[in-house]
C-alpha cells in the first residue's frame, strides 16, 4: 500500500461536511499538522466552528473569506468577487509547502455557479504537491470533481427535525 496526498470530497444535500473537514481539521491538530481552512461562503455570521477553530492558532490557519450565503446574494458581483479573492488566497496555501492538509470549505458552488474558472481549478488541484491533502466540501459537486477526487462521500438527508418545525440550534447546526 502506497502513502500520499489525498483530495477528499463531501457532497450531497444533508448535514455534516463542514463538520467533517473540522474532524479531519482536529485530528491533523493533534498531531501537530498545520492545516489551512478556507470558508468561501458562509461570511462573518457567528458560529461554533469559527471560534473552536480561532483555539487551535498554532495548527489552523482560519479564513473566512465569502460575504455569506450566495444563493440568499443581494449582489452577485461582490460575490464573485470575494470568491476569486478566496481562491486566490487557496491556490497560495496549495503550494506554498507550509500545510499539510488545505480545506476548501464551500469550494463546491465557486465551480458549480461559475464564480471561478472550473478547468483552472481542476489543475491546480491535479498539480497539488504529492503529499498535500485537500478536503473540498460543499453540494451539488460537478462530475469533474467527483472523478479527481480520490474519496468521495455524499450527505444525504433522511431526516431533520427542520422538517418537524424545530429551528437550527447552538452547537448543533452552527
Amino acid at each position: 500500500m502506497s502513502k500520499k496526498g489525498l483530495i477528499l470530497l463531501f457532497t450531497g444535500h444533508g448535514k455534516g461536511k463542514t463538520t467533517a473537514a473540522i474532524g479531519m481539521t482536529m485530528r491533523a491538530a493533534g498531531h501537530g499538522m498545520k492545516t489551512c481552512f478556507i470558508q468561501f461562503i458562509k461570511g462573518s455570521w457567528k458560529y461554533g466552528e469559527m471560534e473552536a477553530m480561532a483555539r487551535f492558532r498554532e495548527e489552523v490557519d482560519f479564513h473566512v473569506m465569502g460575504r455569506g450565503f450566495t444563493w440568499k446574494s443581494d449582489d452577485v458581483e461582490k460575490d464573485t468577487a470575494a470568491a476569486r479573492e478566496a481562491w486566490e488566497k487557496a491556490k497560495e496555501a496549495i503550494i506554498s509547502g507550509v500545510y499539510s492538509t488545505v480545506v476548501l470549505d464551500e469550494f463546491t458552488y465557486l465551480l458549480s455557479y461559475g464564480m471561478i474558472d472550473k478547468e483552472e481549478a481542476l489543475e491546480v488541484l491535479r498539480r497539488k504537491p504529492a503529499d498535500l491533502h485537500i478536503c473540498i466540501t460543499g453540494r451539488d459537486a460537478v462530475e469533474e470533481l467527483i472523478e479527481l477526487a480520490d474519496m468521495v462521500t455524499e450527505m444525504q438527508p433522511i431526516k431533520h427535525p427542520y422538517q418537524q418545525g424545530i429551528k437550527a440550534q447552538k452547537g448543533v447546526e452552527f
